[in-house]
C-alpha cells in the first residue's frame, strides 16, 4: 500500500466494497479525438502488451512505484507496485485526510464515482459489512493492510492512457478508488500517491483489462538490483523457453498469487521444514518467514557463520539481524562469500525451485554492514502464512499467469526496458504497447487517434 514499505507486508485482511459501472463508456470518444483513418493492417492493430518503467529499490528507498496517467486531460500518478492486492486507489482531492502529497498530485473526482448496483460493486460486498442502502448510492470501499495501513474512499471510473508503439493511442475507462481518508504506518510518509493492484481479483487493473479483450490477463514485472525495472501487463513479453514454472494455489489465499507447499532447503540440503505456504507480493520489500522456518535458517545461517571474520552486530537497526565486517562492505557481492544459498523446493511441481542466492536475502546497510532481509513474519502478524517480498524477486522476471492459474520466473537484465522504443522509454509516464491483436473486434467504441 502506500504507506512506508520498508515493512510493508500484503493486503491479508483487505476489504474490498467496489465496483465497475456499465454506463460509462469504455474509452476516449472519438468526438473528443478525431478518428485515424485506415491506412494498413498493421495501423488497425492494438497491442496485447503495455510496458511500464519503474523506479524504486529495496534498500534504502523501500518500495518500487510505477508513473500512471488518469483522467482526460492525464495526469500523472506515482503507485506503488503490489501483486498482494487487487484494489488500486489513489489520493483523492474530496477533501483528504491522511493525504501525503500537495492538492495538486491528487485525483480530483468529477462527478465520476460508481454505485452500488454496479455488477462488481455487488459482487465484491460481503453481505455482512455492505454498506449500500440503495442501488443508487455511491460505491464505497475500505481496504486495511496487514501493517496497519489503509485507504477509505469511493469507488469511481476514468481515462488510463495507453501509448501503442504504433503510434496510437486508446484510453479505457478503469475502475479504481478515490482514497480521502489514509492511515500510514510507520513515522515516514509515503512519497507515492497511491498504490496499482495487481492481485488477480476481478477489480485489479489487469483483470479489467482482460475482460474488455485488451490483454491477456497476464502480469510480470522486473525488479533490478540497482533499482528500477520494468512491470508489464499481457503476454508479449513472456519468454518462450528458460522459464521456470509453479501452478498457483487456490485456496484461502484467493485473490493473491500463492503457491506452494515448498520446502526449505539450505545449501543443498534438506532442513525438514515443509509444508510451507507462500505469496509472492511485490508490495512488501522483504521477505517472511512464519515462526518456525524463520528460526531454522536463522540458526544455521548463525552456525555456519561460526568461525567466520564475520561477526553479529546489535548497534545497526536497518533490520532485526546484521553483521559486521572487518572493515565496511560496499555491496553484497563483498559478502556474499560468508553466505550460503538456500532454495524453496515445489513439491507440486517435478524438480522446481525457487533458489535464493545471498544477494536474493541480503542487504547491506547504510553503515557498511549486511543485514538479513528475510523477517519473521509470525512477529507482525502473518501467522503461519510466508511472503515472497522484492529482495528475493530481484534481477529475476516474475510471471504471474492467470489465463493458465501458474506462477514462473527466469534470470533477466531488468535494467532494460525489452522491446520497447527509446523514444518512449525515457521520460514517458505512459506504457508502450506491443502490437498484437485487432482492438476494433473486442470493443467498437474504442477511437483510434493520431499523435
Amino acid at each position: 500500500m502506500g504507506g512506508d514499505k520498508r515493512n510493508r507486508v500484503f493486503a491479508l485482511t483487505a476489504l474490498l466494497i467496489l465496483g465497475l459501472s456499465v454506463t460509462f463508456p469504455c474509452c476516449f470518444s472519438a468526438a473528443n479525438h478525431p478518428q485515424t483513418k485506415k491506412k494498413s493492417a498493421r495501423a488497425n492493430k492494438f497491442g496485447s502488451s503495455a510496458v511500464f518503467p519503474l523506479h524504486g529499490n529495496v534498500y534504502p528507498l523501500g518500495y518500487y512505484s510505477v508513473s500512471i496517467n488518469i483522467g482526460h486531460p492525464a495526469k500523472r500518478f506515482d503507485l506503488d507496485i503490489d501483486t498482494g492486492s487487487d484494489l488500486t486507489w489513489v489520493q483523492c482531492d474530496a477533501p483528504c485526510t491522511g493525504c501525503t502529497r500537495p492538492r495538486e498530485y491528487l485525483y480530483k473526482p468529477k462527478n465520476n464515482h460508481l454505485q452500488c448496483g454496479d455488477p462488481l460493486c455487488v459482487a465484491f460486498h460481503s453481505p455482512a459489512s455492505d454498506p449500500c442502502k440503495t442501488p443508487d448510492d455511491q460505491c464505497d470501499y475500505e481496504v486495511e493492510y496487514a501493517d496497519q495501513g489503509s485507504s477509505l474512499g469511493v469507488m469511481v471510473n476514468d481515462y488510463f492512457p495507453l501509448k501503442f508503439t504504433n503510434g496510437s493511442q486508446l484510453g479505457p475507462r478503469l475502475a479504481f478508488g478515490c482514497g480521502y481518508d489514509q492511515k500510514h504506518p510507520g513515522l515516514n510518509t509515503p512519497p507515492t500517491t497511491g498504490v496499482i493492484g495487481l492481485g488477480n481479483g476481478k477489480a485489479s487493473i489487469v483483470s479489467q483489462l482482460s475482460r474488455m479483450g485488451l490483454t491477456r490477463n497476464v502480469v510480470g514485472h522486473c525488479l533490478s538490483g540497482q533499482g528500477g525495472g520494468f512491470l508489464f501487463f499481457g503476454d508479449d513479453l513472456v519468454p518462450s523457453s528458460g522459464v521456470t514454472w509453479t501452478p498457483m494455489s487456490r485456496n484461502s489465499m484467493e485473490n493473491h498469487y500463492s503457491s506452494g507447499p515448498a520446502e526449505l532447503v539450505f545449501n543443498g540440503k534438506s532442513t525438514g521444514i515443509k509444508g510451507l505456504d507462500l505469496v509472492f507480493d511485490s508490495g512488501s520489500s522483504y521477505t517472511y518467514f512464519n515462526s518456525q522456518a524463520y528460526k531454522a535458517v536463522v540458526n544455521l545461517v548463525r552456525n555456519d557463520l561460526d568461525g567466520k571474520p564475520i561477526k553479529e552486530t546489535s548497534e545497526d537497526k536497518s533490520l532485526p539481524i546484521c553483521w559486521k565486517g572487518r572493515k565496511p562492505f560496499k555491496s553484497v557481492g563483498g559478502a556474499k562469500n560468508f553466505f550460503k544459498p538456500l532454495a524453496l523446493s515445489f513439491i507440486n511441481a517435478k524438480n522446481v525451485q525457487l533458489q535464493l542466492s545471498p544477494e536474493d536475502y541480503l542487504i547491506v546497510s547504510k553503515h557498511g554492514n549486511v543485514c538479513f532481509g528475510i523477517l519473521n513474519g509470525t512477529e507482525v502478524g502473518l501467522g503461519n502464512l510466508n511472503i515472497i517480498g522484492d529482495i528475493t524477486l530481484l534481477d529475476k522476471m516474475l510471471i504471474y499467469d492467470n489465463e493458465n492459474q501458474r506462477i514462473g520466473w527466469a534470470p533477466a537484465n531488468c535494467n532494460r526496458l525489452p522491446n520497447v522504443d527509446r523514444e518512449y522509454s525515457e521520460g514517458n509516464s505512459q506504457p508502450i504497447v506491443a502490437n498484437l491483436g485487432i482492438l476494433e473486434q473486442h470493443c467498437p467504441a474504442y477511437a483510434l487517434y493520431d499523435q
